[in-house]
């Protein structure tokens, strides 16, 4: 995961840099630092050293602002990481940036070398081997310490010829900045496998809007940037980039000059006002009405040009030849994403009548799998820049695969580039390391498209089209009925508190809302939970079930209720404690050992929108009753950009 931000001005940077890795501190929290050119800082405050220095906390960055004022560190070139540790435990000396003091330094030796990275390099092991043979003292567990001492070795007056160099020697996957102490004014990022944008600012050279200070950015999200520049380039694969006061240049892998597109970008900050919420998630999952609305804004009629919103297809490969051309469908998704995936498969196979395959993305390209030219490879994404799923999506278009449709919640990234039709859902800027809002807007972009595809196969009709359209219009209505369940959902909560165990269960369309159900309550409390399809009971799971482990079973009134009831009385009858999310017309009763909220309606076959929020809800719940970080999990980041 790991953000990064840097900067080349001739104002004072470091409040910008700060500000960018607050923004960034969904990428991971387990510590921070920032990094400045001394040389550079003597235009801003007059009297600074020349040389490297850094400041870094294994403390939140709002721990690093305090100490950054406190040493008055100013420049106006710098660095600066928030971490998601790998390689290395949380400590003050695994923090990025790291330093490199060139080989058979001193004691107290000015860095040479500073340098920030996100991402996993494979080959650290034979590189830190080689280094070491070199002189090279490693002061870290990390594999980023190797990439700063690599530079530093091939180092010979141009810092942009060194880097270029060594990411040549890298393995694996990384999003670099680089900073040299003879070089105040410059500094180079890299990028494979993990996202860089570049920031533009102007370069003094347009006389309608002169800006003296020329400064440019780099960050692993334009979200960093907010309010500092508008103006971004995506690096692509493999790009590197040079960063002086009022130019820069950008070459590929192999030094030679590209053009990349400059975009404007409006992103919102992160740091989005809380308003009357304790937490970002709670807020989040309040906003859900909402951002489902914004994710079906302007949808009129079902059609497959919805799809073409963002990208627009080459001459007949648009997403009305490409819906007619497939015979079955491939998604590809990790965590959350992929238990909307999930619950789509049920969706695709009853109402589209077309085969579907869900797939964990991190395991689907290490395996050998039968690549079918005619499937439809759909990727899901809260962020887009998932690496798990990237890499599936660029493995299956390796093997022919070439019908890519992507439902992501960012429109600028790479997940929406690289596939050829997409639908951005609108849940905003989702702050909350558990996903959401993100979830249930996905599950609005996955039913729209099976609408979309049932149409292109004959099997929805106009009254069909109409009947659902109603429906999802009424989503927002709705899921504000359910979330004035909250008051009702805490006294569940307060059960949950002294639980370090729970089972969910669900059968059919509302198994993959139990695994949703289960993942939440794991992510931010802390108790172990899984889930089941409720006739996988008596298979094994009926063992763990005692009155100290509360079961939660998602009953909606469909063909399935029957089955569903059984199986709860398998529970009952074994002294296990049930939690019961029923629809209003399911019949089931509060009772010894048997504890019912009643959902305020049926929904059909988007009941899953709607009961996935009481099981947010109970996961935040008991994560407020038990003290946990709910926002910043232990052990988790928001945007998962390493395998």
């Amino acid at each position: 995961m790991c953000g990064i931000v840097g900067a080349v001005s001739r104002r004072n940077i470091v409040p910008v840099l700060v500000q960018g890795l607050q923004r960034l501190e969904y990428r991971g929290y387990d510590s921070c630092g920032l990094a400045i050119h001394g040389a550079s800082a003597a235009s801003v405050a007059g009297n600074a050293s020349k040389g490297l220095t850094r400041a870094r906390s294994t403390a939140r960055v709002a721990e690093l602002l305090s100490q950054v004022e406190a040493e008055h560190i100013v420049s106006g070139t710098g660095i600066a990481h928030t971490r998601w540790a790998t390689h290395g435990v949380p400590a003050v000396h695994n923090a990025h940036p790291h330093f490199s003091h060139g080989p058979n330094a001193g004691s107290e030796p000015l860095a040479r070398v500073a340098l920030v990275h996100n991402g996993i390099i494979e080959n650290h092991d034979e590189l830190r081997a080689h280094l070491q043979a070199k002189g090279y003292v490693f002061a870290s567990q990390t594999d980023t310490e190797v990439i700063a001492h690599l530079v530093d070795s091939i180092y010979d007056g141009d810092l942009f010829a060194a880097v270029l160099a060594a990411t040549q020697q890298l393995t694996g996957a990384y999003a670099i900045a680089v900073m040299h102490k003879d070089e105040p004014l410059r500094v180079v990022g890299a990028r494979s496998g993990s996202p860089l944008i570049l920031g533009v600012g102007k370069d003094g050279s347009d006389a309608a809007n002169p800006n003296p200070e020329g400064e440019h950015f780099l960050a692993s999200d334009a979200m960093a940037l907010a309010g500092v520049t508008d103006q971004i380039i995506y690096l692509e694969e493999g790009d590197l980039v040079d960063l002086q006061l009022g130019k820069y240049w950008i070459t590929d892998r192999t030094g030679k000059p590209v053009q990349r597109t400059v975009r404007t970008v409006q992103a919102h900050s992160g740091a989005a006002e809380l308003g009357p919420y304790r937490h970002y998630m709670q807020k989040e999952i309040f906003e859900q009405p909402r951002a489902i609305a914004d994710t079906l804004a302007g949808i009129e009629s079902i059609a497959p040009e919805m799809f073409e919103s963002v990208n627009l297809p080459p001459p007949g490969q648009g997403a009305h030849a490409t819906f007619k051309a497939i015979d079955s469908v491939l998604i590809l998704a990790c965590g959350t994403s992929y238990y909307s995936g999930c619950t789509a498969k049920y969706w695709l196979e009853d109402i589209a009548g077309i085969p579907t395959q869900v797939e964990v993305a991190s395991e689907y390209r290490y395996r050998t799998s039968v690549p079918n030219p005619n499937q439809l490879i759909v990727t899901i994404s809260q962020s887009g820049e998932t690496a798990d799923t990237l890499a599936a999506l660029r493995h299956a278009q390796s093997l022919g695969m070439t019908h890519t449709l992507t439902i992501c919640n960012v429109a600028t990234s790479a997940m929406v580039r690289e596939c050829k039709l997409a639908y951005v859902t609108r849940a905003g800027v989702e702050i909350g390391v558990a996903s959401t809002k993100a979830f249930t807007t996905q599950l609005a972009g996955l039913f729209l498209l099976t609408l979309a595809l049932a149409q292109a196969r004959g099997r929805l009709s106009p009254a069909q089209e109409v009947a659902h359209l109603k429906d999802m219009r009424h989503l927002p209505v709705a899921l504000q009925a359910v979330l004035a369940l909250e008051p009702l959902i805490i006294g569940w909560a307060e059960q949950f508190v002294a639980k370090e165990n729970a089972l969910f269960l669900g059968r059919g369309l509302h198994y993959p809302i139990a695994l949703e159900g289960a993942l939440k309550l794991k992510e931010i409390s802390y108790i172990h939970a899984e889930a089941y399809p409720a006739g996988e009971l008596k298979h094994g799971p009926l063992a763990l079930v005692t009155s100290a482990m509360p079961v939660v079973t998602v009953a909606p009134n469909d063909a399935l209720l029957e089955k569903l009831k059984s199986n709860m009385q398998e529970v009952r009858a074994r002294g296990g404690v049930l939690y019961v999310l029923a629809d209003a017309d399911t019949r089931i009763e509060s009772g010894e050992g048997l504890n019912v909220i009643r959902m305020p309606e049926h929904y059909g076959a988007l009941s899953p929108i709607l009961h996935v929020v009481p099981l947010q809800l109970l996961a935040y719940h008991t994560a407020c009753a038990r003290g946990t970080d709910v926002d910043k999990p232990r052990n988790l980041a928001k945007s998962v950009t390493v395998e």
